[in-house]
């Protein structure tokens, strides 16, 4: 329990050092939220939980294909917004656009014959 309530807590530590980072400098924040800490945390609690490197591969490699169609929220959240939408509407739309997109990739995946 200590390990699991450990693991909680450095990756919500980090969630709100990247909020706060980001209230001071946009640049600082957006470039701490641009390098994958969660996916580096997943893939670290992922070896640490069960040693097994072909898992890692894996996940490394499926994040690798998710990480290309999740972009789509960050060119849809912005144009949102700036064409006045509402923020809470903007972000569920952003979201939506985001669902739509993983959906697509993995349809694509799966048609060439890459699996997740």
């Amino acid at each position: 329990m200590g390990y699991y309530l450990l693991k909680v807590v450095i990756s919500a530590v980090l969630i709100v050092v990247i909020s706060e980072v980001a209230k001071r400098s946009s640049l600082l924040g957006a470039l701490l939220a641009s390098v994958p800490l969660v996916s580096v945390l997943a893939i670290f609690w992922l070896y640490l939980d069960t040693k097994d490197a072909d898992k890692v591969i894996a996940l490394a490699s499926s994040v690798f294909w998710l990480v290309l169609p999740s972009l789509a929220f960050f060119v849809a959240l912005p144009l949102l917004l700036k064409q006045g939408v509402n923020f809470y509407l903007s972000m569920a739309l952003s979201l939506a656009v985001t669902v739509g997109c993983y959906f697509l990739m993995v349809s694509v995946l799966n048609h060439s014959r890459i699996s997740l």
